[in-house]
């Protein structure tokens, strides 16, 4: 005789990426460390437009430009915060996988 599995078991379509263990809101599909190393590695903004925030990606970028490269320890920070901080979430409120 074979018994069904208990429900609440198996992968979640509506989660495909898991779901965060305090809040059970869904992983977004963009990865923080991703969008961190980005920021630091080429700080244009390029982290920030990976995860969806374009207009603050874009502000970055101009500031950069705009300064010469001195406005580029902007980006450099703030890949840095992405990568240590756990409230970062895409443009639907979802929070960003590790």
């Amino acid at each position: 005789m074979s018994y069904p599995p208990p429900s609440g078991y198996g992968p979640n379509p509506a989660a495909p990426y898991g779901v965060h263990p305090v809040t059970g809101v869904p992983y977004s599909d963009k990865s923080k460390i991703i969008a961190g190393l980005l920021q630091i590695l080429v700080p244009l903004g390029i982290g920030r437009m990976y995860i969806g925030d374009v207009g603050l990606g874009l502000v970055q970028l101009a500031v950069t430009l705009v300064t010469c490269g001195i406005g580029a320890l902007w980006p450099f920070i703030d890949g840095i915060l992405i990568l240590v901080q756990d409230t970062q979430t895409d443009p639907q409120g979802r929070p960003l996988r590790s």
